[in-house]
């Protein structure tokens, strides 16, 4: 496994960080607690040591998931990162969506990052995480209806206090970030990045290489489509999102599966699984520190880790990039 530091902390993060929105069920059709945690545990066994999650994932799910799969672990041989700003047992704040639980019950969703609630959410995330500190807390989305100085105050407070060790944000813009970065020290912003998302080129990452902000970017196989096993016409489990996904809708997925098939020699050069060498080549673009990758059972957990093994050459690259550049989606 590759570590890397994240911005100015002195966390050290496997490259290949586990993703455990997945394991919660929520907006994924549901998910089997077993394979969840076999899936976590083979992913630390194979260098893993981080778990990225969050209360919304699941409704407090994902994060009971990732306590019972690390325990016996000595604390300080794994990170555990999580947020806070995602509210479905208040209605307060700003608006984000309706939904439904894993049992199929409707519930709505707020954006809310009131110093209050910052505090309440970190409380309930520690007792579920079964952990007396969280090493990197990070708020989920911004809530227009917060100052974000409320927000990092109430973070910074958590820090003095040793709930948690450093303060990350997600989804923060340009803007965001300079104005959270006034009121505590942020080491990180989680942001959506793949081969078919690089809209952060231009604004956020270069903005986090001049001040030194670790990028961790999630869904970097676009959810499964960079893998190159969605076919149009695939069928989702009750409940997927995936299913109206705009990166989903059948002409896309042609397109996206056209540009892997060019990818596909490559890969077979190498012995490496399609997305192993998204992964690589995801995880060598400038400004991005770890990507977040989920799993449903061990078998992908281990695959995935193992895309730190694949090497790609500058030719390579260059067709690589290529293939990637031409790809035109319609996500209006």
């Amino acid at each position: 496994m590759e570590y890397r530091k994240l911005g100015p902390s002195d966390l050290h993060l496997p490259v290949i960080t586990f993703g455990a929105w997945a394991a919660g069920g929520w907006m994924w059709g549901g998910n089997d607690r077993k394979d969840a945690v076999r899936a976590i545990r083979a992913a630390y066994d194979a260098g893993v040591t981080a778990i990225d999650t969050a209360p919304i994932y699941g409704q407090g799910l994902s994060e009971e998931i990732v306590a019972e799969a690390i325990e016996g672990i000595p604390r300080d041989k794994v990170q555990l990162l999580t947020k806070f700003g995602f509210r479905w047992d208040l209605k307060k704040g700003e608006f984000g969506m309706h939904s439904q639980d894993n049992a199929g019950n409707p519930i709505e969703v707020y954006k809310y990052g009131a110093k209050e609630s910052v505090i309440h959410e970190c409380e309930q995330s520690l007792r579920r995480l079964r952990t007396d500190h969280i090493d990197l807390l990070q708020h989920h989305s911004p809530d227009a209806t917060t100052p974000i100085s409320e927000t990092m105050e109430a973070l910074e407070s958590l820090v003095q206090q040793g709930k948690v060790r450093y303060t990350g944000v997600s989804n923060y813009n340009v803007e965001q970030l300079t104005e959270a970065r006034k009121h505590a020290v942020v080491v990180s912003d989680q942001v959506p990045y793949s081969m078919v998302k690089r809209g952060i080129d231009d604004t956020t990452i270069p903005y986090a290489i001049e001040h030194g902000l670790g990028i961790i970017a999630y869904s970097p196989l676009e959810r499964g489509l960079l893998t190159g096993k969605i076919k149009p016409g695939h069928v989702f489990a009750p409940g997927d999102h995936r299913a109206h996904h705009k990166h989903y809708r059948p002409h896309n997925i042609e397109r996206v599966n056209a540009m892997l098939d060019v990818l596909r020699p490559i890969a077979a050069d190498k012995g490496c699984t399609l997305g192993q060498l998204v992964l690589r080549w995801t995880m060598d673009r400038p400004g991005i520190t770890v990507l977040l990758v989920g799993a449903r059972d061990a078998r992908q957990a281990v695959e995935n880790a193992q895309a730190v093994q694949v090497r790609i050459t500058a030719e390579e690259r260059a067709r690589i990039d290529a293939a990637v550049g031409a790809v035109v989606l319609d996500l209006a």
